[in-house]
């Protein structure tokens, strides 16, 4: 095991979830706390901890497919698309909570949910294991969309 490059994947998507965080932290004591929610949006609480989970599971799975000694398209592939979804991933704390804006968000959750899919795809042909680390975030991100939706149509 390479401990640097296991840290830097870790470091990688914990990195892009602090700067979404820049974006969430200026509305969610503020804006956020005037919309109408759905019965099943969780507490505020429990949102730091499941993405510190996720960040870091996304973070593992990097690094199962860095560490491949080969080269070729799937690793390539797969570590553009990573990255890809990981831009996605903050364009949505953008568009939801630094523009406050739920209806562009649907849009950027709808993206950064194909491209984590994608993600999954390009993991497997390189690393079983990575992808499986990637679903729960593909979950998560699922219900996010809902929450989302349900945010925007409760607020119209």
């Amino acid at each position: 095991m390479n401990k640097i490059k296991l840290s830097i994947s870790i470091v990688i998507p914990l990195f892009a979830g602090f700067l979404g965080s820049i974006f969430t932290n200026t509305s969610v004591a503020t804006w956020y706390q005037t919309l109408s929610v759905p019965p099943l949006n969780p507490p505020s609480w429990v949102f730091a901890p499941v993405w510190t989970v996720l960040y870091i599971m996304m973070g593992i799975a990097f690094y199962l497919v860095w560490r491949k000694k080969e080269t070729g398209r799937d690793i390539f592939w797969s570590v553009w698309i990573f990255f890809v979804q990981l831009f996605f991933n903050i364009l949505w704390s953008l568009l939801f909570f630094g523009m406050e804006n739920p209806m562009l968000a649907l849009w950027g959750v709808g993206m950064l949910w194909i491209t984590i899919f994608l993600n999954v795809i390009a993991f497997a042909r390189v690393e079983k294991k990575s992808a499986w680390l990637m679903l729960p975030y593909l979950v998560w991100v699922s219900f996010a969309a809902y929450l989302n939706y349900a945010i925007f149509i409760l607020n119209s």
